[in-house]
């Protein structure tokens, strides 16, 4: 029997990314292109100082890049990190997929096997 390992998954990102808030955060940025901690809090339903906060998470795994703007920073998406991802998400997927496959040819097969 071969065994297939989940491959390799940056936790760290996963662990962003699992947040609503900081999901929410990363649309909002997509649409407008960028944003800053002051205008993303006017779209949601936290205080500026909570997505300051969520935007550092974000920007310690390399989902966004903050450039200074006055006395603010403006957050962008990094289009790369974004995409490795998007890439381990596919990934994990399909092993999970192969491993359901594989659960259900096994049912399948006791299922037969109680038949006869």
């Amino acid at each position: 029997m071969s065994t297939t390992l989940a491959p390799e998954v940056d936790d760290d990102l996963w662990s962003a990314i699992g947040d609503p808030t900081r999901r929410r955060m990363l649309d909002l940025l997509l649409i407008e292109g960028d944003g800053t901690a002051t205008t993303l809090s006017q779209q949601m339903p936290v205080t500026r100082q909570a997505v300051a906060k969520h935007l550092t998470v974000l920007d310690r795994v390399g989902l966004v890049r903050a450039t200074p703007a006055g006395r603010e920073k403006r957050y962008q998406v990094d289009d790369a990190q974004l995409a490795r991802a998007v890439a381990q998400l596919a990934s994990v997927g399909s092993t999970w997929d192969a491993r359901l496959r594989r659960i259900k040819r096994i049912a399948e097969a006791i299922q037969r096997t109680r038949q006869d």
